[in-house]
């Protein structure tokens, strides 16, 4: 009886250690199973951006906006993830009136998130509703809208006159998207106190030069954009609120990021 009892006891521990054994390994295949289940998303191509006030060259500035100060005006910005700076000129010329430049641009950029989609898809969707602001500012006349290449993966030029009581702007508005990013050019000119009013093919092909350059500068800002799309789980951190896609935050980043419905009013 004893040795029964002894290999009876022995028989129950054995049953328990395959026990044990048989929960550990469905334990750690549920945790396998969990992880490959995690959500991931493409990670965004550009990390960074580029000083918003060093994005152009003193010689696109000169052709821009002669009589501005090179060093620009800082605008909203936070370090890597949106800035713009602004320009304005004034080329007095006495009697005969002067000749009125004003200039902006303006960057931001998108981190991908598993929430919000990847930063590529985020910058499509502000890059659209930018356009759209520039095609719908109140008063304008004659606009005309036509895409732009060889700048960035997408970009759209938008035209229209301005009419107000220091005289007849043209303003031109250049939306550009570069991966995770989208930059944007105002630039109006007028004629003021008598003065002729600008050609706006002239200022057309100067606001696209400069979107160009400052698209080129961002790329450079990231190495020429050798970033390594491999997906990861999250990518990197969540973007802060204001560089989220939602319509509330379209409105505060056009605000803030870039001037298109408000360039009439800097005029």
């Amino acid at each position: 009886m004893l040795i029964a009892a002894g290999c009876s006891s022995d028989s129950g521990s054995g049953d328990g250690g395959s026990a044990d054994s048989g929960k550990a390994a469905d334990g750690g295949a549920s945790a396998s199973a969990s992880a490959s289940a995690a959500p991931t998303v493409q990670a965004a191509a550009y990390n960074s951006l580029p000083e918003s006030c060093k994005t152009l060259s003193t010689k696109t500035l000169k052709s821009l906006v002669p009589e501005a100060s090179k060093s620009g005006k800082q605008g909203t910005s936070e370090a890597g993830t949106r800035g713009s700076c602004s320009w304005s000129s004034l080329d007095n010329n006495g009697v005969k009136g002067s000749q009125f430049r004003w200039l902006n641009v303006s960057l931001l950029r998108f981190e991908s998130d598993t929430s919000r989609g990847t930063g590529e898809a985020q910058a499509q969707t502000y890059y659209d509703q930018q356009v759209q602001d520039a095609e719908s500012v109140d008063g304008a006349k004659n606009t005309k809208s036509q895409p732009v290449s060889g700048t960035g993966d997408a970009a759209t030029l938008v035209r229209y006159d301005l009419k107000k009581k220091e005289g007849a702007f043209k303003q031109q508005t250049v939306v550009t998207r570069v991966e995770n990013v989208v930059v944007t050019v105002d630039y109006n000119g007028a004629g003021l106190a008598g003065d002729k009013t600008p050609s706006a093919d002239s200022l057309v092909k100067l606001a696209e030069q400069a979107a160009k350059e400052a698209v080129g500068a961002v790329s450079a800002a990231n190495g020429e954009g050798a970033a390594n799309p491999a997906p990861s789980d999250s990518a990197s951190k969540a973007p802060s609120k204001s560089a989220s896609p939602s319509p509330s935050t379209s409105k505060s980043a056009s605000k803030s990021a870039s001037p298109s419905k408000s360039a009439a009013a800097k005029s």
